[in-house]
């Protein structure tokens, strides 16, 4: 993580999950992360509708040039670059493993801005909707008005997991062939 809001916010995300794969949403106080709130969103988990912001913070409104609320975040991706971002949004919702990425889109002059985008799972929870919360911050100030965004890197956040021993278990299936089951 190259941005101070990714490497803030990633580091609130962790504490706050402790032992968990993801903290609750609940979980996660506006007001701790108060000089961050600008560069954060929140995503439904709704692949139909393109994964719509149901928050998005000033910043990110403003390199846009209007409200986000509802809109389809996976939209905002130049439409060949589309089905990469979902798969991406999706192995964070399901999975929940986070991920970070470099992007790339066009201002509104035509120059090239480059920002970050963290992506972060929240736990699941029955009969709750699906969310994601994440970082979305340009790595230079007066970015304005983007489009097109394009995927340039990325990659997941493996949590170091622990693995628990199990006792080997060799099982004789056929004559002459053995299965040992072992760790997970």
């Amino acid at each position: 993580m190259k941005h101070p809001s990714s490497r803030g916010f990633f580091a609130y995300w962790d504490k706050k999950r402790g032992n968990a794969r993801a903290p609750d949403r609940s979980e996660i106080e506006p007001s701790a992360v108060r000089e961050l709130l600008g560069d954060i969103f929140v995503l439904s988990y709704d692949h139909e509708a393109s994964f719509p912001f149901r928050v998005a913070g000033t910043r990110v409104c403003a390199l846009l040039g209007r409200d986000l609320k509802d809109v389809g975040f996976t939209g905002l991706f130049a439409a060949g670059g589309r089905r990469e971002i979902e798969d991406i949004v999706c192995v964070v919702a399901e999975e929940m493993l986070p991920a970070i990425a470099g992007i790339s889109a066009t201002s509104q002059d035509g120059s090239t801005a480059h920002l970050e985008l963290l992506l972060l799972p929240f736990n699941t929870r029955a009969h709750a909707p699906v969310s994601l919360t994440g970082v979305l911050a340009p790595f230079e100030g007066d970015a304005a008005l983007l489009r097109d965004f394009r995927l340039t890197s990325y990659r997941y956040i493996h949590q170091p997991q622990r693995i628990v021993p199990r006792a080997l278990r060799k099982l004789a299936i056929a004559r002459g062939f053995m299965v040992y089951e072992g760790l997970r």
